[in-house]
């Protein structure tokens, strides 16, 4: 893999333009606390239309009918993108696919992308990524339609964001190396389908190109306070800091109009983003990251992912829930830096070869020497 460098000229090209941290552009983000799978809502596309297109969360992008203190979850996700400037990460903006892709880089090293979830914007990452800075240079994305980045307003359809990440990957000078979250482990899942020589290995984080079903109850379009509790409770451990009415209220008033009601209106172009039943198509060595209290997304949903991955491993973060990043970071991050330093996970052995499952949650253990299998960490 080569080291360093900035992006340069792939096959679209695209411009530059750096500006200070300053004041964010985007308004009424609360995105810092929750990144929401959307392939977990695709089959409740429905009845998300019939509760009145309300979204998971709020950002920039969402229209406010007058202006209001921001609540603490903005302030929350405000602070966060402070800490990525901080923290020595230079906010960058990238002309891709004819819109602006606001990037948060630093570092120095091969190139690694950090790719939230639906909803969320760069800040999610902010207590991980500075601690890559020293040996990697490090690629924190607002996805297309979130945080900063453009489209603000209307659709927001799955194409456009695949496009977008799409294209700031071949705009790099050598391979990267994917690490996203919920819709971001989808995203990295598809850029390792389409472009296994731009991929040097994908870490993927509660999340894929897989359908899942939610649990009966669970709504990511929550209408009422009740609604979002019973979301959040699935999101995080039962031991984590669980949201006050005050938060879970300014998660409901500010979900109308976010980025995930506005990819909800292109549900086909949803499932047409799926690689069921092609996932062994997928060549790129992937870690599989879980945290093992997610019931939004279960811990099931991994076990069949790395089942049709040809090069997969599972690891599984215990009391931790699907946002590993900002529920529990540092766990999550030592987690990164054991994978990242180890070989990358080879093909599983045929059945005939493999050896007996052991763990108490059923998963096989992850062999010291890269091959395929799973991890429980405390």
């Amino acid at each position: 893999m080569k080291e360093g460098g900035s992006a340069v000229g792939g096959p679209e090209r695209i411009r530059r333009r750096r500006e200070g941290c300053g004041t964010p552009r985007f308004r009424g983000d609360v995105a810092a606390f929750v990144a929401m799978s959307i392939c977990a809502v695709v089959p409740s596309a429905a009845a998300a239309a019939g509760e009145g297109g309300h979204a998971t969360m709020g950002v920039r992008n969402a229209p406010a009918a007058e202006e209001k203190a921001p609540g603490p979850l903005a302030r929350q996700a405000v602070a966060a993108r402070v800490a990525l400037s901080g923290a020595g990460l230079e906010r960058t903006e990238v002309e891709t696919t004819g819109r602006t892709l606001v990037v948060w880089r630093g570092g120095a090293g091969p190139h690694l992308i950090l790719l939230h979830g639906s909803g969320q914007q760069a800040g999610a990452w902010a207590k991980v990524a500075p601690a890559l800075l020293a040996e990697l240079t490090v690629h924190v994305l607002d996805l297309p339609g979130h945080g900063e980045s453009e489209p603000a307003e209307g659709p927001l359809r799955m194409a456009d964001v695949v496009a977008g990440v799409e294209a700031y990957l071949l705009s790099l000078d050598g391979p990267a190396i994917l690490v996203g979250n919920s819709l971001g482990a989808w995203l990295a899942t598809l850029q390792s389908h389409r472009h296994p020589v731009r991929v040097a290995r994908a870490v993927l984080v509660d999340g894929g190109a897989l359908l899942n079903v939610p649990a009966e109850g669970l709504s990511l379009v929550p209408a009422d306070r009740e609604a979002a509790r019973r979301v959040m409770a699935a999101v995080r451990d039962p031991a984590s800091p669980q949201l006050t009415d005050e938060e879970l209220d300014e998660l409901v008033g500010r979900s109308d109009g976010g980025p995930t009601a506005r990819m909800l209106q292109d549900v086909p172009g949803l499932m047409a983003h799926l690689l069921d039943g092609r996932l062994g198509e997928v060549t790129v060595p992937v870690d599989v990251v879980w945290g093992a209290s997610d019931r939004l997304v279960p811990l099931d949903y991994a076990r069949r992912m790395v089942g049709e991955l040809p090069r997969a491993r599972l690891t599984v973060i215990e009391r931790c829930g699907h946002i590993p990043p900002t529920e529990c970071p540092e766990r999550f991050l030592a987690v990164l830096r054991e994978l990242l330093e180890s070989p990358p996970p080879q093909p599983a052995p045929a059945e005939s070869e493999a050896g007996a499952v052991d763990g108490a949650d059923g998963v096989e253990p992850n062999p010291p020497d890269g091959s395929s299998g799973g991890e429980a960490v405390p």
